[in-house]
This record gives C-alpha cells, structure tokens and sequence, in this order.
C-alpha cells in the first residue's frame, strides 16, 4: 500500500486540513505514524483516490445534505471542539489532558471563554425522581427567562453559568458551595476517588462536536430563545435511546451477561446481529479515548470486565464513553439516573457554549425537506 503526506493528500482531495482530519476518524480514511517523523502522519494513497473520485462527481445540493445529516461532513461552522486523528479537543486543549486537574467551573470557563460568574438562583427542585428534577428546574427557568437576542456576551455567560448551577442543585436536591463534583460527590455518597472520577467523567462528557442534542440546542438559540430553553432543547434530546439514555443499554447488556455469561450473551447479539450496547463509535474507529481515560481511573466490576473480554475477543470493537459511563455507575454503586445525570450536567456546558456562539451569528437554522409523497392532482385543485 502506497502512503503520501498530509499536503498531497490535501492537494489531491482539494479540502482543508480539519475535513482530512475527520475522513481519519469517521474511519473513511486510514492514516499511519510517518516512520522518519512520527510526529506526522501518512495517508493511504488508495483512499485518497476512492475519495477524490467521489467528490470529483457532480452532487446536487439536496444529495449533499443528505450525505451530511448524519456523520457526514461538517454542515455549521464553530470554534469550540474538535475531534480529529483519534482526539477530542476544546478550544484547541485536549480533553484528556483538561480532565486530569481542572474543576467543571474552570472547564466551562475555559469553553466559554468567560468568567464563570452565576448568579443567585432559583430554589432547588427537590421532588421527584433524579431526571424528573432535571427536567423541572430546566422547564421553570425557560418559562420565565428572558429571550437571548440582544443580550451582551458577558450577561450570556452569567445565564450560562446560571443554567448549569441550576442543573446541578436539581441534581443534588439543594443549594451548596464548593466544587460541582464534590457536591455530587456528597449527594450520590461518594467517596474521594468517586466524587473525582465524576469530576473528570463531567469534563469528558462536556462536548462532543455537533451532536444531536447540541445541534437541538443551536437551533433554539438560532430563534432566539433564552439559554435555559435552549439547554432545555439539548436534554430532551439527550434524553432518547440513542443518546444519553444509551448507558441504560449498557446495563441491560450486563443483565444478559449475568443470565447466559458473557461469551454467550456477546455471540448471541452477534449471531442476531444486535447492536453490542457501550462498544465502537463512529469518530473514534482506533477506540473512544474517553472510555479509555476513565477506565484507567477504577476497577471495572467482575461481570463488565467479562464482557470486555469477550467483545475484544469475539468483535475487535473498544469500548465507548457509555460504557464507561455505565461501568462507573455500577462500580460506586450511583444513584439510579445519577449516570444520565452526569451526562447531562457535562454536556450542558456545550449546548450553552454552542447556543451562546449561534446566537452570535444572528442566523436562524432553517433545513429544507425533500418531500416524497404524493403530489396533489392538479385537477383536484380549486
């Protein structure tokens, strides 16, 4: 197989360096250490031909957008994250490496490029389930708050901050001072090493490029809607199957497990060719490093480390941050929804960064849809 540098394959596709990139980690692309600099990377020359060729074709613009609506090519432009070549990056640090010191407030600063400046709050919600809170003191807050068009920067970033400390008293049921991990830490009855890997599994949660809760919450900042509406928009989408809520999938995996045995319940999903629930992701083919920094920080518990083995043994597949997530919440024994919660609470951080930077462009995402039913007869018509 033939390799070429990172320029000739940017010279032979015609694009920027950031969508090379993301050919790599959708997997569309292979690339390699370069042997005489492995500070560099080499490109397949055989991809970058099949991938020239395609875009060399004429594609007409709804055939475009298509292709992009899901793990396509970048449709918005933004300043906030990045995953390339394996990592995921925030304003140009390293998630990874974020994750290893900082508090939540310190990373949310450092996305929003602001001050974390709350201001005093609303009364907790302390009824109702863990996720129900959430959901309630979102809701209550977007009833009332002003919209966010015309409002300065620093007062965005006052209500951002405002949202997530909102979040996190629903999430805790009460007000209380300290770092954000540790006052889970308290709520959730955590030791000091649960209460940091919370800690770092928040950072790592914290955005994930234009996903599909964070694209909700771009469009109901696109009309204008208060910061709290437009988190709102983000945790009802977080909230589905395929999402946030995919953890709960994970820990259906694990009942199989316990029933069959690992081996069995894995080739069982194979063989019906079933989704294996917390393993492989779309932009990380070589692994999901965020699984793979907070596994690092605990003992995965007997019957998840079974199922580790055998979907290494019988797919190749890695692990992902949702199996991460649901190992995590099994091993300091979290709170029922406290996982989802610790998704939510990180991810919020993004939905109000990319809300704040959507309301700054002043444009309203308006997509167009390609009809496909049945026309009405012309002579029907009045």
């Amino acid at each position: 197989m033939a390799w070429i540098s990172s320029a000739e394959a940017i010279r032979q596709l015609g694009v920027r360096p950031q969508t090379l990139y993301a050919y790599v980690s959708r997997g569309r692309l292979e690339a390699r250490p370069d042997p005489e600099d492995p500070r560099r990377s080499l490109y397949s020359a055989d991809d970058i031909e099949r991938l020239a060729s395609r875009r060399s074709g004429p594609k007409r613009a709804a055939e475009i957008a298509r292709a992009s609506i899901a793990w396509g090519e970048p449709v918005l432009t933004s300043k906030l994250t990045v995953i390339a070549e394996g990592r995921l990056c925030y304003r140009g640090v390293d998630a990874i490496d974020l994750s290893q010191t900082a508090t939540l407030e310190a990373a949310a600063a450092h996305f929003w490029a602001a001050d974390y400046a709350p201001r005093p709050g609303m009364p907790p919600v302390t009824n109702g389930p863990l996720k129900a809170r959430l959901f309630t003191a979102l809701a209550t807050r977007a009833g009332t708050d002003p919209h966010a068009r015309g409002r300065s920067r620093a007062m965005l970033a006052t209500d951002a901050a405002t949202v997530l400390e909102t979040l996190v008293d629903a999430a805790t049921g009460g007000t209380g001072d300290g770092p954000i991990h540790k006052r889970l830490g308290a709520a959730w009855a955590l030791d000091p090493d649960g209460a940091d890997l919370v800690r770092r599994a928040l950072i790592l949660m914290l955005d994930h490029e234009l996903n599909a809760s964070t694209f909700s919450a771009r469009v109901a900042a696109s009309t204008g809607a208060s910061l709290s509406a437009c988190a709102l928009a983000g945790l009802s989408t977080l909230s589905g199957p395929l999402h946030g809520a995919a953890v709960n999938g994970v820990l259906a995996f694990l009942s199989e497990a316990r029933l069959l045995g690992a081996g069995v319940a894995v080739s069982a999903r194979l063989d019906e060719g079933r989704a294996l629930p917390g393993f492989g992701h779309p932009l990380y083919p070589g692994g999901d490093p965020r699984a793979t920094e907070l596994l690092a920080h605990f003992e995965v518990p007997e019957k998840l480390a079974d199922i580790l083995s055998a979907v290494a043994n019988e797919s190749g597949e890695y692990p992902n941050v949702d199996f991460a997530i649901g190992a995590m919440a099994q091993r300091f024994a979290l709170p029922t929804d406290a996982a989802f919660s610790v998704f939510a609470i990180g991810r919020s951080i993004g939905w109000l960064g990319h809300a704040m930077e959507q309301i700054e462009t002043g444009s309203l995402i308006r997509p167009r849809a390609r009809y496909a039913g049945e026309m009405l007869d012309s002579a029907a018509r009045p």
